[in-house]
């Protein structure tokens, strides 16, 4: 139990520099598009069947309305909206052979990608 707890710990524990790691980290798949707006990042990465997106504060600091919305063609989307302080998602759908669309807001601002990955 006490192993489990410093490893929980250990992984909370953060700098600042970190903050792209572990938001590459969270989707599988290689990065394939980034959609940069004012107050954040749209990010997609791409496996062989599934498409997973995250939306990436620029700055870190407090709670604010952020979203991210990543839809299959001819499917429904999947959406992670809230108040939160770094990243929105990651939200991931199956998209094999098939093109997917995402959106991104963080305090309003947003990007969006129109059908790609097709």
């Amino acid at each position: 139990m006490l192993a489990l707890l410093l490893g929980v710990g250990v992984l909370t524990l953060g700098g600042p520099g970190t903050a792209s790691a572990d938001a590459a980290s969270l989707c599988s798949g290689r990065p394939s598009k980034t959609v940069t707006f004012a107050t954040g990042e749209l990010r997609l990465y791409r496996s062989r069947q599934y498409v997973c997106a995250l939306t990436v504060a620029k700055v870190p600091g407090p709670r604010r309305a952020m979203s991210v919305a990543l839809q299959p063609r001819g499917g429904r989307p999947a959406v992670d909206s809230g108040r939160f302080t770094r990243q929105a998602g990651p939200v991931t759908v199956h998209a094999l052979n098939r093109c997917v669309r995402a959106t991104g807001t963080v305090a309003g601002r947003s990007g969006a990608t129109g059908w790609v990955l097709c």
